[in-house]
């Protein structure tokens, strides 16, 4: 019985995310880098190298004696701008920045609390606690008036609840609208207010 051949896999070179040494494949590139950068490659040249034109062989030798890559950094400049550095530490300080950036932005939440126009004052300072602690975390709190049926006639009544409501939370944030009936709902908004701590 003949023994079948085993097959070696190799692993396919994925492209890389920017285009890099031997993947550049345009015969010129404007090189670009710091003056401490620019005085390295130079080092490599052995002449002096600026922010100019250069032909991409020549660049990519410079690249490799200097035992760093050639990164492609804009692609669609005529001819394509290119960077002589590691590519691995590139890739992780546009990871950091990114992250950085990421962190920076902050997502707004907006938390819900519901009242009844006939609110006692049991559940009112119940509620009440609750915005504080929304507001001391940061978070938005939307409070609204629901009527049901017969009880929008009671709307002046959920007007002065949802009043009495901003001036307990006059320490713990800013209101952002003055109540607003909208069909059967009457809201307000209360932001939390800048630099405040928790106690």
């Amino acid at each position: 019985m003949r023994k079948g051949r085993r097959k070696t896999f190799r692993p396919v070179q994925k492209e890389p995310e920017f285009r890099i040494n031997r993947f550049i494949r345009v015969p010129a590139i404007r090189l670009v880098g710091d003056p401490d950068e620019m005085e390295a490659i130079s080092a490599a040249a052995g002449k002096t190298v600026g922010p100019e034109v250069y032909d991409t062989r020549d660049v990519l030798r410079w690249a490799d004696e200097m035992g760093l890559d050639l990164v492609e950094i804009s692609p669609k400049a005529v001819p394509p701008v290119c960077k002589i550095i590691d590519y691995q530490k590139f890739l992780y300080n546009r990871k950091k920045k990114a992250k950085e950036l990421k962190a920076k932005t902050v997502k707004t939440v907006i938390k819900e609390i519901r009242f009844g126009p006939n609110t006692d004052d049991h559940d009112f300072d119940f509620k009440v606690k609750h915005a504080k602690k929304f507001l001391e975390d940061n978070s938005k709190v939307k409070a609204y008036v629901q009527f049901r049926g017969r009880s929008i006639v009671f709307k002046e009544r959920g007007e002065l609840l949802l009043l009495k409501f901003i001036k307990a939370l006059e320490e713990y944030g800013a209101v952002e609208n003055l109540p607003k009936l909208e069909g059967r709902r009457m809201n307000v908004m209360v932001s939390p207010l800048k630099g405040k701590k928790k106690s």
